[in-house]
């Protein structure tokens, strides 16, 4: 099924669909999709080109609004929000990973791990922050590169600093979109312990768009779409525990 099997949900979709028009053609690219994922799981969402994975990734993400269904992000109703409320929400509630890894080129390291709270509103001092910085910096292994910029860095040390740009706002969730396609197969190992060992030191909970078998391989739940329908998942291991998120 594609339900956790725990009351402590982060997220919870039902009856998820997202239709386009093509000309005066629709187009039907989620057909009532449902989906809990706990607090503290890794769980991986697979599927061909065109099954509705990315549309799926961009309503969770609130970078677009489903056509219907109920979308509650750790038990808030998020789905009919207009956009300017989903940014909100996006800012405070979500982390993201990309396979291009998205840095700002003309930040270093720090300022590009930092950079989510800066557009925040309100927020705390620029010490405590630099502090929170730093110690994600040495989470993910990049506190001696924290003045390099994009350019002097390894695509699986700007994938580090994407990493760890996603957990500073302390999110809910980590939405990670193809995070290994632009690494090779070594550091893509590298990548996948990385989030492997927060997510089960610091109960992170991520849910992973992917072809890539390694991170399906690793993950506690593998879930399958296809022509716009959850598929039927797969457990593997215990149900996820409760931990602090990262800091």
């Amino acid at each position: 099924m594609t339900s956790a099997n725990t009351s402590s949900n982060i997220l919870d979709l039902q009856g998820i669909t997202k239709d386009y028009l093509l000309g005066k053609t629709k187009v039907s690219a989620l057909r009532g999709v449902d989906l809990s994922v706990a607090a503290g799981e890794f769980t991986v969402v697979t599927g061909p080109s065109g099954s509705g994975k990315t549309t799926l990734l961009n309503i969770i993400g609130c970078l677009d609004r489903a056509t219907s269904g109920s979308y509650k992000l750790d038990g808030e109703e998020v789905g009919h929000r207009d956009f300017d409320a989903l940014a909100e929400v996006r800012n405070r509630k979500i982390g993201f990973i990309f396979q291009n890894f998205n840095l700002i080129p003309v930040l270093n390291v720090a300022e590009n791990i930092e950079f989510p709270c800066v557009v925040r509103r309100g927020g705390e001092g620029k010490a405590a922050l630099r502090q929170r910085v730093e110690a994600l910096a040495e989470a993910v292994g990049l506190k001696p590169y924290l003045h390099h910029r994009p350019d002097e860095l390894s695509g699986g040390q700007r994938q580090r600093v994407a990493i760890a740009r996603a957990l500073i706002t302390e999110p809910k969730l980590v939405l990670a979109d193809e995070p290994t396609a632009n690494l090779d197969s070594s550091t893509s190992e590298q990548i996948i312990d990385l989030m492997l060992r927060l997510n089960r030191e610091n109960g992170v909970t991520f849910l992973f768009s992917t072809h890539d078998p390694r991170v399906v391989s690793h993950a506690r739940r593998a879930l399958h779409i296809q022509d716009g329908k959850m598929l039927q998942g797969e457990f593997r291991g215990a149900a996820p525990q409760a931990h602090a998120h990262a800091s």
